[in-house]
């Protein structure tokens, strides 16, 4: 079968192995579709302390169950699936509180095992969600980052209820952070980001209100778009020095700043500022089982789609499309690859 292995810092290669086969409690699916994440990118240019080359990358991803390792997961042949790529323990203090996206012992399929960037691949039966096999393989590649984004962007407006939203970076986690905050009822959304294709891009999908973070003044953009109301909630969904430290100076007195971009670690942020302005500062990594079902279900509501921001390109073509993403050739906010 082909496979896209990472092998070194910028290095991508297509390679053949032997189909695997699933053990205990295992399944093998055939992949459909699998995203492209942002963190992967992260990866790719070897700024990602947890993931180590060589490996099959792809933690985003669908397909069909074609085999199964025990007789009586024998129902799941043939379904539709996604696959929650969140691994834990299920005993220790963390999962009993039912933050099993916080357990000691968390493992990530696509991490700390082969993942989606593949014809196949192995993952336990029960990190599948069933989903209709009428529903788009493309869309349904989404439900993993959409987990992500929903879970950050709820708790995020939690104190807000009809906030304005400033969402920084239009790739797909911000984008679908910006999709979940006009759900949750915010008044106005503003996508920020540096690439004007892709401020295009979030016009033509109907999020009207973009600021270039390098060309425009965000606070006179921010008060010209809200009315002069500003915004209480900022998500970074990009998560460098100049995006964190200008998403604390746009927010309010009380307002919420949600971290879920991870492009980089230290960070210097006006910490007085905050205390004086009782901001509060928030951090989200993935997702609990609850939002990753109700992202699905999103999903198959037809209430998020795939259509007008994201691209499809075929497995042969990973390494390139690695390489576009890092020279901002990409203007679409996530590709999907399918085998």
């Amino acid at each position: 079968m082909n496979v896209l292995v990472w092998t070194a810092p910028e290095t991508m290669m297509l390679e053949e192995h032997n189909r695997p086969v699933p053990g205990k409690q295992e399944a093998l699916l055939r992949i459909e579709a699998v995203g492209i994440c942002g963190s992967e990118i992260e990866g790719y240019l070897g700024h990602n302390s947890l993931r180590v080359p060589p490996l099959i990358m792809g933690h985003e991803f669908c397909g069909i169950v074609e085999q199964v390792g025990d007789p009586g997961d024998e129902a799941w042949l043939n379904k539709k699936a996604v696959v929650n790529p969140l691994l834990f323990c299920g005993t220790c203090d963390r999962c009993l509180k039912g933050l099993t996206q916080l357990c000691g012992e968390r493992r990530i399929i696509g991490i700390h095992r082969p993942g989606g960037f593949a014809e196949w691949a192995i993952v336990p039966v029960d990190t599948l969600t069933e989903v209709p096999a009428t529903m788009s393989s493309r869309r349904a590649a989404l439900a993993e980052p959409l987990g992500c984004s929903l879970r950050a962007t709820r708790r995020a407006m939690e104190r807000h209820p009809f906030a304005n939203v400033i969402v920084f970076g239009a790739g797909g986690i911000g984008l679908l952070c910006a999709k979940t905050a006009a759900l949750l009822g915010a008044s106005k959304v503003m996508v920020v980001d540096t690439n004007p294709d892709r401020l295009a891009m979030c016009r033509s999908i109907g999020i009207t209100d973009t600021a270039h973070a390098r060309e425009d003044n965000l606070e006179e953009r921010v008060q010209a778009a809200f009315g002069g109301r500003g915004t209480d909630v900022v998500i970074d969904a990009a998560g460098f020095q100049p995006t964190r430290e200008a998403a604390v100076r746009l927010l309010n007195p009380g307002g919420t700043l949600m971290n879920i971009g991870l492009g980089i670690d230290d960070t210097v942020l006006p910490i007085n500022y905050t205390i004086r302005s009782e901001i509060e500062l928030l951090g989200s990594f993935c997702y609990t089982r609850q939002d990753f079902k109700d992202a699905v279900q999103l999903l198959v509501s037809g209430k998020i789609t795939e259509d007008g921001w994201t691209e499809e390109r075929p497995l042969a073509e990973g390494a390139s499309a690695f390489a576009d993403l890092v020279a901002g050739k990409v203007t679409k906010g996530k590709i999907i690859l399918r085998p």
